[in-house]
């Protein structure tokens, strides 16, 4: 893999890159498929159908909902793969992500869990030393929500409407908003003001508004910087860190399973 980037976690953000990524594998023969890894497949997945469906052919297409990367195959299958938290793709060698941040610093070709190999010599691999992803045929989206990167004002508002369960909690939940992880989540509710702890379903038109807004420009501007670790949050995200907004020391809570930080002066509960 790369060096020389901050550690972070795939999330919405860094699977886009990894999409933008694999366009440089479109139209290209496809040679071979490898699978080391049997347990890495996931559904009806196997090496032979998945070698039946992709050699001779080529990737016509690379999409994304949510942190899921789609790779349509021409007159073919769709492949999914999802990279849990230390999975990082790679197309003849180039890392779009760099280093993660549950991810070993070393690489190690045990850890390369699916490959394709391309007529004219080059290779797509996903690489994950924990085995927290995994590669699928025909994925099922229809249990995912909407992307978060495009999800309008309503949806979000289905998202949240009669919720009891903390605001954050609802973010992070992929059936309801696609895409959002741990660091996205904080940097949004920080940057819109709202409490993580906060009911879900208790915000005001005028706050569903404010969040909606700053989901958007969020995503926006993380993707633009390179990296769902690049948030102003960021850097403060630690015991003793302080707000950058006001100074006030951060509050740290464990929120839907994740460790959160947030200011309790201007995060209103």
């Amino acid at each position: 893999m790369g060096t020389g980037y901050p550690r972070r976690m795939p999330e919405l953000v860094e699977v886009e890159r990894y999409r933008i990524l694999a366009e440089a594998a479109l139209g290209r023969g496809i040679a071979s498929v490898g699978c080391p890894d049997p347990w890495f497949l996931k559904g009806a997945a196997s090496e032979p159908l998945l070698t039946g469906a992709l050699v001779g052919g080529r990737f016509a297409g690379a999409r994304r909902i949510g942190k899921l990367l789609l790779l349509d195959v021409d007159e073919g299958p769709v492949v999914g793969v999802r990279f849990g938290m230390t999975g990082t793709l790679l197309v003849d060698g180039t890392d779009a992500v760099g280093q993660l941040l549950y991810s070993p610093t070393r690489t190690d070709p045990a850890w390369e869990r699916w490959t394709v190999t391309f007529a004219d010599g080059g290779r797509l691999v996903v690489h994950d030393p924990r085995r927290l992803g995994g590669v699928s045929l025909d994925p099922d989206v229809s249990g995912l929500g909407p992307d978060a990167a495009t999800i309008d004002l309503v949806g979000l508002r289905v998202a949240l409407v009669g919720s009891s369960a903390p605001l954050k909690a609802r973010l992070l939940d992929q059936s309801r908003i696609a895409g959002v992880g741990n660091l996205i989540a904080d940097e949004v509710l920080w940057r819109a003001g709202l409490s993580p702890l906060r009911p879900a379903g208790s915000l005001t038109p005028a706050e569903e508004r404010r969040l909606h807004r700053t989901l958007g420009r969020t995503i926006t501007d993380l993707t633009q910087r390179g990296g769902s670790h690049l948030g102003d949050l960021m850097a403060e995200r630690h015991p003793g860190g302080v707000c950058p907004k006001d100074g006030s020391p951060l509050s740290r809570s464990t929120v839907g399973g994740r460790t959160s930080w947030w200011c309790p002066a201007h995060q209103v509960g």
